[in-house]
């Protein structure tokens, strides 16, 4: 992890919001160790475990903690570890929480709470407790289409002291929001984006990266596009942004991770087996991602 004026940054780049292989029989730990080991060879620098894209909502609790601490395992400390400890059960997502922490994960994905949603001082209280009971990083993670809640940018900057809270993932879509968010919580909180088509642009407004569903079929393409603002190179960085924006849209036409699950068994990494109620993928939709996929040489 790399110093910052006040915390420390968890990654800087790109970051896989790792799937989880599945078959009938559950987690598919074979395949797992096999994609980590081609993330982190291809030069990817973190990977996200048990998220949205991972299933985390349809793994029982015993294998939420199995991938957390096979991940951290097959690891062996080559990129950071991130590991989903989120819920709308407050007491839940503290109980997973410290289980990661002493998994050895190096922070964690907190989501805001779904259905039960929250007001914005139940937010601050929610990650405050947390946050008090983790001894690793903690990275907010703000999804509204999927929960139905939206962290305002005041709320960041209530927790933006917290030692624990480091960073938050954002994918509210609102760009004005989050340059306010940016303005409020200056270097005290890292800002990734949550969005494979706003890499660049919250970068732009000083974030440090994207985590990735695109990085499960591009990690070093989509590192690259983050190296290449880095390096100052923003032309390069957009041309790449563009260059996959119709996979993108394609990895996001029926929902998450409905399609990358499709793509990745496509590349041979998984069975393109979900859980209810994720079903496969429209054929129509499939015929139009594997056709993309082909022109951009992945199948």
């Amino acid at each position: 992890m790399k110093e910052n004026n006040t915390k420390k940054t968890i990654f800087e780049g790109a970051a896989t919001a790792l799937i989880t292989p599945l078959t009938a029989d559950g987690i598919d730990f074979e395949a797992f160790g096999k994609l980590i080991d081609w993330q982190i060879e291809s030069g990817i620098d973190a990977l996200v475990v048990c998220g949205t894209t991972g299933e985390a909502s349809t793994l029982t609790d015993e294998e939420h903690r199995a991938a957390i601490e096979y991940a951290v395992k097959r690891s062996g400390g080559r990129v950071p570890i991130i590991a989903g400890t989120g819920s709308n059960d407050t007491d839940y997502a503290i109980e997973l929480t410290r289980f990661a922490c002493d998994a050895g994960a190096d922070a964690m994905l907190v989501v805001t709470p779904y259905y039960n949603k929250a007001t914005q001082k139940g937010l601050i209280r929610m990650f405050e407790v947390i946050a008090d009971a983790s001894n690793k990083p903690l990275i907010l993670y703000n999804v509204p289409s999927r929960t139905g809640v939206n962290i305002e940018p005041s709320t960041y900057l209530a927790l933006a002291d917290h030692p624990n809270i480091s960073a938050i993932k954002e994918a509210n879509g609102n760009i004005s929001k989050i340059v306010e968010t940016a303005a409020l919580v200056g270097d005290k909180l890292d800002i990734y984006s949550g969005n494979d088509d706003q890499i660049v642009p919250i970068m732009a407004c000083g974030g440090k990266g994207v985590i990735s569903v695109l990085s499960n079929l591009l990690p070093r393409e989509t590192g690259e596009i983050c190296k290449s603002f880095m390096r100052g190179d923003v032309k390069k960085s957009m041309q790449m942004q563009t260059e996959y924006l119709s996979l993108i849209n394609a990895l996001f036409c029926e929902v998450n991770p409905i399609p990358v699950k499709a793509a990745m068994s496509a590349m041979g990494f998984c069975e393109n087996y979900l859980r209810l109620p994720l079903t496969p993928m429209e054929q129509a939709h499939m015929e139009n991602m594997l056709s993309i996929m082909k022109n951009h040489s992945l199948i």
